[in-house]
């Protein structure tokens, strides 16, 4: 770690007159795994859309050293920024294989790709036996298997996720829990979206809590897991 991979100064996303985001400052050091958690409408979404150019906003935002005011999503894709969006995103229609197949069409390295493929199916075997299956036939906890198997596709070094528990039962989400752990010890960092405080807490490196578009805390997981503010807001005790 102590290498910077993402850092936002003062940043600020508003839809209207609405601010979502008011005026936050955090980073991502190489290798960790950060959680943003909070209630809905905290601004965590806002703040994942900013960051991979899904929505305009102020202040500064940069990526391994690169400021991206004015960089298009596409091209923050391309610089190894990966988004996988709440709700998964994933081309129901489309078989698991030509998911996966359509998040490198910006890639020339033919040869790395075909390693990739069997890289994402060695880590998630249930691809593999469903490669020529539709997608949109998966199981919930499949179907986020597949968004970020869609990522690392991309040659994403940096995977954003937004609510990747959302809509599995506890098992399935510890599951996807497990492998995002071995992502990370594999060499990808993550910043991480969840509502499920206690299994973001258990998994990130360090946490930063959002209230109504301002960051109220911050500390290592295990710190805010023993935070009386957070065991009450967030995880029920």
């Amino acid at each position: 770690m102590g290498n910077r991979i993402i850092e936002t100064d003062n940043l600020t996303v508003s839809y209207g007159s609405i601010a979502a985001v008011k005026v936050i400052s955090f980073h991502v050091e190489q290798g960790e795994i950060v959680a943003l958690i909070g209630a809905n409408g905290a601004g965590k979404t806002s703040t994942l859309r900013a960051l991979s150019g899904m929505t305009t906003y102020g202040g500064r935002v940069s990526f391994m050293g690169r400021d991206l005011r004015g960089v298009a999503a596409h091209k923050i894709v391309g610089m190894g920024m990966a988004h996988v969006p709440e709700g998964r995103g994933i081309f129901g229609n489309l078989t698991v294989l030509e998911n996966l197949k359509l998040a490198t069409w910006q890639r020339r390295d033919k040869k790395e790709v075909a390693a990739d493929y069997d890289r994402i199916f060695n880590i998630f075997p249930r691809l593999k036996e469903r490669r020529q299956q539709s997608a949109g036939t998966l199981s919930g906890g499949e179907q986020q298997m597949l968004a970020v198997g869609r990522a690392l596709m991309s040659k994403g070094t940096m995977l954003l996720l937004d609510e990747p528990s959302m809509g599995l039962s506890p098992l399935l989400a510890q599951e996807i829990f497990s492998m995002l752990a071995e992502l990370n010890r594999a060499g990808t960092t993550i910043l991480l979206v969840e509502q499920n405080a206690n299994m973001a807490l258990r998994l990130a490196d360090r946490c930063y809590v959002l209230e109504t578009g301002i960051i109220v805390l911050e500390g290592t997981g295990k710190e805010l897991i023993g935070n009386p503010q957070v065991k009450e807001a967030y995880l029920g005790t």
